[in-house]
């Protein structure tokens, strides 16, 4: 079975939080099987093949989804 989604590139991102601080999140660009193109960000937390693999999987379905309408 092909996979869900093609990572196109990622890049490491900062934002501020609420509490003064700082934290790392990763902006995914991927296409979909449906050749739908979308950005899905992807907390440091999560940023491992374990983790973020079925996050991208689960937006693209969904992105394909919505395009199908």
């Amino acid at each position: 079975m092909a996979r869900e989604y093609k990572v196109i590139d990622i890049t490491e991102m900062a934002r501020p939080t609420k509490v003064g601080g700082v934290e790392t999140y990763y902006r995914h660009r991927i296409e979909t099987r449906g050749g739908t193109v979308l950005h899905v960000d992807i907390d440091e937390k999560d940023f491992t093949e374990e983790k973020a693999g079925p996050i991208l999987a689960a937006k693209a379905v969904e992105a394909d989804k919505i395009k199908a309408l």
